[in-house]
């Protein structure tokens, strides 16, 4: 698409019902990941929870081919982990879930981290890091702000812990497409880049890595791991331009102390 969708307010309420409705999906899958799931088991739960007692869609199965309902990146897999039956999360790990839901026409589009089990400091510190990056992102977003304002907070958080941030992947609009204009990334300058506007919704989801910014992709066409390695973390939300701030369409009962409604 070539420009921005601003979203009116029946179509922002449609996009809240989406959020609303997926951050049911995080409080369920709260309850049923833990040491010994396998990835594929996640997917299933999720995916039924999803079809059968949200009446709504997965908007990830089918997207670009993709064939789950969501991703699972464990470990030093950084983004579009695949969910597989062989793969049993053990006490220790750490691993990214990302899932988008339709219903209504409209999508939402989160991630949530995971420990598993006891995890040790240096995950702990990561993760809890990257969330707070995600928040001072959010917390930039309001009418005449700009997409570099976005991407210099999370940078400027992440870097000060002595992380790095993944550049190859960025946040996107959305609403009746997954993916929209504009492209949010997660690293800039103040005062740089577009100009935001109440209407507009588009997801924010830094990738932090515990070592260097470099990825690679699997054979496999979807899974990114860090080069080196070492542990990455990432959280998503997707977000609303107000008229007079942020809302956080995907917000989760957990977070209501934070932005939004």
């Amino acid at each position: 698409m070539s420009q921005v969708i601003l979203k009116t307010a029946p179509q922002l309420a449609l996009m809240r019902r989406a959020g609303q409705l997926l951050a049911e999906v995080f409080a369920e899958l709260d309850r049923f990941i833990q040491p010994g799931v396998t990835t594929m088991q996640i997917n299933d739960h999720a995916e039924a929870f999803i079809v059968q007692t949200l009446k709504a869609r997965p908007a990830s199965k089918g997207q670009y081919g993709f064939p789950y309902a969501l991703n699972t990146s464990v470990d030093h897999v950084v983004c579009h982990g695949m969910p597989d039956a062989r793969q049993r999360l053990e006490a220790g790990s750490i691993v990214n879930v990302d899932i988008t839901l339709e219903q209504g026409g409209y999508i939402a589009d989160s991630s949530k981290m995971y420990a598993i089990g006891a995890i040790d400091e240096a995950a702990r510190h990561l993760v809890d890091t990257t969330y707070e990056a995600l928040w001072k992102g959010i917390e930039q977003v309001r009418p005449g702000a700009t997409l570099g304002d976005i991407g210099h907070a999370i940078q400027a958080h992440a870097e000060a812990a002595g992380y790095s941030v993944v550049r190859e992947y960025c946040g996107h609009g959305i609403g009746q497409q997954m993916h929209e204009k504009p492209e949010v990334l997660h690293y800039g300058q103040r005062g740089s880049g577009l100009r935001l506007k109440p209407g507009m919704v588009f997801t924010i989801e830094p990738m932090i890595n515990q070592g260097a910014r470099g990825v690679k992709t699997l054979r496999d066409g979807w899974t990114v791991i860090t080069r080196d390695r070492l542990l990455s973390a990432q959280w998503e939300h997707t977000v609303a331009v107000t008229e007079d701030g942020v809302e956080v369409l995907t917000l989760r009962a957990e977070e209501a102390g934070r932005l939004g409604r």
